[in-house]
């Protein structure tokens, strides 16, 4: 079955959050994301707060910028959330957008590098392993968590290029793709993860989700192609979703079919009623998804 979920977009102020993750919990959907997009809120705060104000959602942060944070911090953290809501928590690294990682002077000169040091070192810590490392990016000395989760959690990466999606295949549990991608993109994905996944001779399911730009309402096509010429991104076949409930849920299923076991569907920039959205999703879209 198709794991269905919606994005809280960092754009719309804080304060409605509450709103938006009790109609989430309430309406049923499996997941609520949100992320930590320069410079409008911090995932690990919103997280904890969605996760405080509701019963059963699962939260995601896709995701955490590694060169913004030191590793020892992200994953005392990480291992909070997982404590005090066991089960019920998504964390996800990637490297950040590059000219935000720039603007407040922490981009990489290797993400790659840095990815790969960051997720080792706090995957280790999160299995409650004493840690002592000194890589081009992450030095441990002695560090071992006082708290370590009771059962180690799942590993997530978000990537676009071959490289971090190798990379994803090879140390992380689950990646995220953005909405960027139409299904042969994820489908394209999964191959690239796989040669990672092989490499390492890991034969464990992987599970990879997918963002979904969708908008409904009766200007939806027009809204969804502004906003991917914000993006930059040219329309492709497939990629997003306008219209009523059912043309959401038929995008969603192309997605299933190419690869994505999780889609989260994500409302465009200008959506004025992040709570209707959500509403939409999980009344009527959810629904024809499930069955």
């Amino acid at each position: 079955m198709t794991v269905l979920g919606v994005v809280y977009r960092p754009e719309a102020p804080p304060e409605r959050l509450r709103d938006v993750a009790r109609a989430a919990d309430e309406g049923g959907l499996d997941e609520l994301w949100l992320w930590e997009d320069c410079f409008w809120q911090g995932g690990i705060a919103a997280a904890t707060a969605a996760l405080a104000w509701t019963q059963r959602v699962r939260v995601g942060v896709g995701l955490l910028p590694v060169p913004l944070r030191n590793v020892a911090l992200a994953t005392m953290e990480a291992t909070t959330l997982h404590r005090l809501f066991p089960g019920r928590v998504t964390l996800a690294l990637g490297h950040g957008v590059q000219s935000w990682m720039a603007q407040v002077g922490a981009r990489a000169g290797s993400p790659v590098t840095l990815l790969r040091e960051y997720a080792t070192a706090m995957r280790a810590l999160l299995r409650g392993e004493r840690v002592t490392t000194a890589g081009r990016y992450v030095t441990l000395d002695d560090v071992a968590l006082g708290w370590p989760p009771a059962t180690p959690p799942a590993m997530y990466v978000g990537a676009a290029g071959p490289k971090t999606l190798r990379l994803a295949g090879e140390i992380a549990d689950g990646t995220i793709l953005d909405a960027g991608n139409p299904p042969d993109g994820v489908r394209r994905a999964r191959r690239l993860i796989d040669e990672g996944r092989t490499a390492a001779g890991r034969t464990d399911h992987h599970r990879v989700v997918v963002y979904l730009c969708a908008a409904t309402g009766p200007d939806a096509a027009a809204r969804l192609r502004a906003e991917y010429e914000r993006w930059g991104d040219e329309p492709v076949p497939g990629l997003g979703a306008a219209g009523d409930a059912e043309a959401v849920a038929a995008a969603v299923r192309r997605l299933a079919d190419a690869g994505a076991d999780t889609v989260v569907v994500q409302p465009t920039t200008d959506e004025s009623d992040p709570e209707g959205f959500v509403r939409f999703v999980a009344d009527e879209v959810r629904p024809l998804v499930t069955g």
